[in-house]
């Protein structure tokens, strides 16, 4: 088996093709990956703006005279707005235009109003409460990255900027399979004590649809050769990832491993050094590739995570679909392999870190999925690492 390391360099290595985009309207676009650097068109605001309500004057005044004359008002969107000269001022509006002469606006709480003038009864400094030319965006400026996840600041910005359309990265269409004649589907009656439910197929449409794919059910397939190779030529045609599970181990009736290369896909690697999952096997057909994951639901999540995440992210533009964070072991931990292991453990935030320990977790088979309830992440711990002590620095996948 090859190592982790090894694993995760050849998925960095694999040829995507280009990245596939698509025009959507500003309304569909929360949650999309930008395909596009959106770059400012022109300075906003292009003219200094009232940042409050208040009375725009000269600043020089201040020194010169206890009044000013009211020349009249400035409302928000005015077609004309006027000038100020020395000893004379303007009222204005939030968001409105200052107007021409103009420096400072003194807040409306900071005067007096005798008739038609204004008595100063505090001072501001020079430009108070006046957006100067360009505070929010200079033209030219790149406003959004290209493979930004848009969301709800992104979008008004969009909006502010008079974006109708919006170029973003198509969404990877996600095919997947559940192998194995025990799996009872959900909603369906149990037989006998042998059937397992098909918790998998949820939990991956679920992990495919986080992370913007759109993902595709093709149901579950017993373990027949010919029905599993039918429903794989199937998925392959109409999706971008095939995600298996089940059919991948070294049992009599695991034929996914057989079926995948008479799909004429090459196989990348089969097997890694891992645990859970290291029968995990990733194939290559053209520009589509089949993720084929154990059957045991922490298993399958965690290798979904490590392998078919990544490969839907860089479809979209993304290099990291997940973060990986140094955190401290409040508690010690024992290793159990010689392999990279990633551990389901909890993680909080105190003083100013993240902090990991294991309260609730359960130690066993593959199986326990309960194990990534709550606010978890999966520890990293490589090949050569042994038990390590409460105190240790340890990389974490943030989930």
């Amino acid at each position: 088996m090859i190592s982790y390391e090894t694993s995760q360099n050849m998925i960095t290595l694999l040829s995507m093709g280009k990245i596939r985009s698509e025009r959507v309207f500003l309304t569909s676009a929360l949650g999309r990956i930008l395909a596009e650097d959106i770059i400012a068109d022109r300075d906003y605001p292009s003219h200094p703006t009232s940042a409050m309500d208040g009375y725009a004057v000269l600043h020089s005044d201040f020194g010169e005279f206890e009044s000013l004359e009211i020349l009249g008002d400035n409302p928000a969107g005015a077609d004309e707005i006027g000038g100020v000269m020395s000893g004379t001022c303007i009222k204005t509006f939030t968001g409105s235009l200052m107007p021409k002469g103009s420096d400072t606006l003194i807040p409306i709480e900071n005067v007096r109003v005798e008739g038609e003038q204004i008595v100063i009864e505090k001072r501001v400094p020079a430009g108070f409460a006046v957006r100067p030319v360009g505070e929010s965006y200079r033209e030219g400026e790149i406003l959004i990255a290209k493979g930004t996840k848009l969301g709800f600041a992104e979008i008004g910005v969009l909006a502010g900027i008079n974006r109708v359309m919006i170029r973003v990265a198509q969404r990877p269409k996600v095919a997947i399979i559940a192998t194995g004649s025990e799996i009872l589907d959900i909603g369906e009656s149990s037989r006998h004590a042998g059937q397992i439910r098909s918790s998998n197929s949820y939990t991956l449409q679920a992990l495919v649809d986080a992370l913007g794919g759109e993902s595709v059910q093709m149901g579950i397939v017993g373990d027949d050769k010919s029905a599993i190779m039918e429903r794989f030529e199937e998925a392959i045609h109409s999706c971008d990832i095939i995600v298996s599970t089940g059919g991948v181990s070294v049992g009599d009736y695991d034929f996914v491993k057989h079926i995948v290369p008479r799909l004429g896909a090459e196989v990348i690697f089969k097997g890694v050094n891992i645990k859970p999952g290291q029968h995990v096997m990733v194939a290559q057909r053209g520009e589509k590739f089949i993720v084929s994951l154990p059957g045991f639901a922490y298993s399958s999540t965690v290798t979904f995570i490590l392998y078919a995440a990544p490969l839907m992210a860089r479809m979209m533009g993304i290099e990291n679909p997940y973060e990986v964070i140094e955190a401290t072991l409040k508690v010690p931990f024992a290793k159990r392999s010689n392999k990279s292991e990633f551990t389901a453990c909890n993680l909080t935030f105190e003083e100013g870190r993240y902090w990991v320990d294991f309260e609730g977790k359960k130690t066993g088979s593959s199986a326990i999925l309960t194990n990534l309830l709550g606010n978890t992440g999966l520890m990293i711990c490589g090949e050569e690492d042994g038990d390590l002590e409460s105190g240790t620095l340890v990389r974490v996948i943030k989930l």
